[in-house]
């Protein structure tokens, strides 16, 4: 059996680094160390396994075959560390460690963002790292702790929790309304210029439905400006450029203060779930549980 006892975690930590941020160099600025020291953990790492780990060059870096097996090991087993860590201080009342969230961009920037710079200032010892895309995240691989997806969700094996409701508003400009006229209904909306989200897998296709439970298809012709990100989008239809789907959280704001009219408010959108969603294990970290509890908080209503 492999002796541990000359194993180093910090090294573990600077190695995984290492390889994350692709040279010693950068790995120094993101640990806050001297690239020296770096190197030396690594060469002292190499030396207690017994086992080349990187390839080095004057131009970059890489991994030997073990190394890449290294690596994955190393991160398995910071991330148990960690959790061992967590669990050992869940009767203590302040979450403590890097919390890494991940989220759609405009969700991020809107919801997400201050909410994370509350929890910050409510608990000192907690650290952030938040990563903001609209594309599918791997959790596991990527280290993340918690992700915020909207919309119907994938069976895969992950915990999710509720959090808050997805409704969405057509919405113009009144510059674009004063050009083109208010739509009084479904069948006015299709001529008109349109701006769509390119990642759904139907931008110009939506149904709605009106008080009394009737159901129109709607089918826009005239897509004026499309985006694969929601915030794009939402400027475009400041614009004027069109008739926009969005989600309320991105634009009640800008309908409150007039930017925005909605269109057709008689009538709705389907609506569906928002998520937090986190690797399942037997103990949810208390740094993920507290951020859940306050976005469900923040939501509320």
């Amino acid at each position: 059996m492999t002796d541990l006892s000359s194993i180093n975690l910090n090294r573990l930590a600077t190695f995984v680094a290492v390889v994350e941020a692709g040279s010693l160099t950068a790995a120094a600025d993101r640990l806050g160390l001297a690239k020296s020291m770096v190197s030396k953990h690594m060469q002292m790492l190499e030396q207690e396994i017994g086992v080349g780990l990187l390839l080095r060059s004057t131009r970059k870096l890489s991994l030997t075959e073990a190394g890449r097996a290294f690596y994955a090991a190393s991160k398995q087993l910071l991330k148990a560390a960690e959790l061992a860590v967590e669990q050992a201080r869940s009767g203590s009342e302040s979450p403590q460690g890097t919390l890494r969230v991940a989220c759609p961009i405009d969700y991020g920037l809107i919801v997400v963002s201050p909410l994370l710079a509350q929890l910050r200032a409510r608990y000192p010892a907690l650290k952030i790292d938040l990563t903001c895309g609209d594309h599918i995240i791997d959790l596991i691989a990527e280290g993340i702790d918690v992700t915020v997806r909207l919309g119907k969700l994938a069976d895969s094996g992950l915990m999710a929790t509720r959090v808050d409701q997805l409704v969405r508003w057509l919405v113009a400009s009144p510059a674009f309304i004063a050009r083109h006229g208010m739509p009084r209904t479904p069948q006015d909306l299709p001529p008109l210029p349109h701006v769509a989200l390119s990642v759904l897998a139907q931008p110009a296709q939506f149904s709605l439905t009106d008080r009394a439970g009737k159901q129109v298809d709607v089918r826009m012709l005239n897509t004026a400006f499309s985006s694969n990100t929601a915030y794009a989008t939402r400027a475009a239809a400041l614009s004027g450029d069109g008739v926009l789907c969005a989600t309320t959280f991105s634009v009640k704001d800008d309908v409150a203060a007039g930017r925005l009219v909605r269109v057709l408010p008689d009538w709705t959108l389907p609506e569906s779930d928002i998520h937090a969603v986190y690797p399942a294990t037997s103990h949810v970290p208390q740094k993920v549980r507290v951020f859940i509890d306050a976005l469900k908080a923040a939501t509320a209503g």
